[in-house]
């Protein structure tokens, strides 16, 4: 009985330094890059990485669902790029309709995003060369939607959407809540309260942890995994839509590279690359550490090539530590 209460509060220790080690590594950032750049700690500069980290931990949410059951997607940044030219074109031709169009965008992601459930669920491909033929499909019907070429959006709300903030900073002393930081906070609340507080949000822990004793159990794994895929097409169409805002147009090629970041924020926010475990908690600090990494190195003048060489490394050491949890 002792040694099994010793295990117990073992294990118990071992989630409590796992779970707070992130946001202390988190703190020590912002504090290392403060001192490093006088600018860090600006409004404008704080403003501006809430509003970069708003797109990923978007789609860094999507993905740890999907990691969850055991796969990946690599498909999130040219889903995003559909859903901001669906509805920047839209807008073009019908100026007034500003909801249709929001809606037709995020629609047309989680669509396409069928294409990848289809091939995991029902086909039983591997989830890397799924994704990987999404990636390309709608990589290609982004730029034949468009043209080739942006959309610029005018309409203000839509703009205000990436841009805007909750009440006007001019009245409050420059202190406000960006409109994107609202977004994914509902987001994160929305996932959250799925994935403890559903039946199917169990489902998706169970088939990821043991996809044999899940259907074993009744639980029905291609169903789960394809509805996975769409949430998370949906969830990319919401990041594709904040994007679009916040860069006043729809284009073909935006969100190019995003599944990265969004991958390693999952992987550091402590989401298991096996599946079966992962929190959404975790998973916004994984994106917050990331989006502080990337704002502080760029104001640190460190070249882009030395920041995907780091972010390489990060990945490479979150799953070794997570092997190395599982094996204790």
């Amino acid at each position: 009985m002792k040694n099994k209460k010793s295990v117990l509060s073992n294990e118990n220790i071992a989630l409590y330094v796992r779970s707070y080690a992130l946001m202390g590594i988190f703190l020590l950032m912002c504090i290392a890059f403060a001192i490093a750049s006088p600018t860090f700690l600006t409004m404008s500069n704080i403003i501006g990485v809430f509003r970069q980290i708003s797109t990923n931990g978007i789609l860094a949410i999507g993905m740890t669902l999907v990691i969850i059951t055991g796969g990946i997607d690599l498909s999130i940044g040219p889903l995003a790029a559909i859903a901001g030219v669906v509805s920047a074109m839209i807008l073009e031709k019908y100026p007034d309709l500003l909801l249709p169009a929001l809606l037709s965008g995020i629609i047309a992601a989680a669509v396409m995003s069928m294409w990848t459930g289809l091939l995991v669920a029902k086909m039983r491909i591997a989830p890397f060369i799924a994704s990987l033929s999404t990636m390309s499909i709608a990589k290609g019907i982004a730029l034949l939607a468009a043209d080739g070429v942006p959309h610029t959006i005018s309409n203000a709300a839509y703009i205000k959407i990436g841009n805007g903030y909750l009440w006007d900073p001019n009245k409050t002393g420059g202190l406000s809540i960006p409109t994107p930081v609202l977004v994914i906070f509902i987001v994160a609340v929305v996932i959250w309260i799925v994935l403890n507080k559903t039946k199917y949000g169990r489902h998706i822990y169970a088939v990821g942890g043991n996809e044999n004793a899940a259907i074993a159990s009744g639980i029905n794994a291609a169903r789960v995994k394809f509805c996975t895929y769409v949430l998370n097409g949906l969830l990319c169409g919401i990041a594709g839509i904040v994007l679009a805002g916040r860069i006043t147009s729809g284009q073909p090629t935006a969100a190019a590279g995003y599944e990265m970041d969004a991958i390693t924020a999952v992987i550091v926010g402590g989401t298991s690359m096996t599946g079966g475990v992962g929190k959404i908690g975790g998973t916004i600090i994984g994106a917050l550490i990331i989006g502080v990494l990337n704002n502080g190195l760029i104001l640190m003048g460190v070249s882009s090539y030395y920041q995907q060489i780091i972010k390489g490394i990060i990945i490479a050491v979150a799953v070794l530590l997570d092997m190395k949890t599982k094996k204790n």
